[in-house]
């Protein structure tokens, strides 16, 4: 069983690049799946369940969405964003982060170059940490209709918490995992061809 898991997760994430420490895959790993709860939550408040601030009509809470667009449809939209962002940071352990896949066209097979990867990672681990660290201090603080703020509260509060706590961790892991990323190759030797 653990076998076929772990042949699954090697087809849909590549193959762990030899010498990267069991810290480091786990980094990268745990920042790809930091964002998993909020994104839960986000789609089922997209889709009416009672969970939020508001427990009235769904459309009560769209504010800047388009009308064009249903709320579910942006929740999901904005979910599938937001774990395809998280998970890059398994491209720092996996082999596609070092060598463009054979579906990127022109640059297939070339080597990535380190500092590709790690400019965008550290500023997305500055942001992610700073950011979050900023959004803890009013984390259940929303703007109702009207204008005024509204408080989450009992059950709720707790949900929200369990399912957006873990965003607290996405900016460390990527950082942990960006350095690990960021020594391996400056110090590892260029390939043969």
């Amino acid at each position: 069983m653990v076998r076929k898991l772990m042949s699954g997760v090697r087809r849909m994430h590549g193959r762990t690049v030899e010498g990267v420490p069991r810290w480091a895959v786990i980094a990268a790993y745990a920042a790809s799946l930091t964002v998993l709860p909020s994104c839960a939550w986000r789609i089922a408040l997209g889709f009416g369940a009672p969970i939020g601030p508001f427990t009235g009509d769904v459309d009560d809470m769209r504010g800047d969405v388009p009308a064009w667009m249903p709320m579910w449809g942006y929740t999901i939209l904005l979910s599938v964003l937001s774990e395809a962002l998280a998970f890059l940071a398994v491209g720092l352990v996996s082999r596609w982060g070092e060598v463009f896949p054979r579906w990127v066209p022109l640059l297939r097979g070339r080597r990535v170059p380190t500092l590709a990867a790690v400019v965008p990672a550290g500023v997305g681990a500055a942001v992610l940490t700073l950011g979050t660290l900023t959004m803890a201090l009013t984390f259940d603080e929303f703007t109702a209709p009207d204008g005024g703020t509204v408080h989450l509260e009992g059950w709720r509060l707790g949900l929200f918490v369990a399912s957006y706590g873990p965003l607290l961790f996405w900016g460390p892991l990527l950082a942990v995992a960006t350095v690990a990323y960021y020594l391996r190759r400056t110090r590892a030797p260029l390939p043969q061809t």
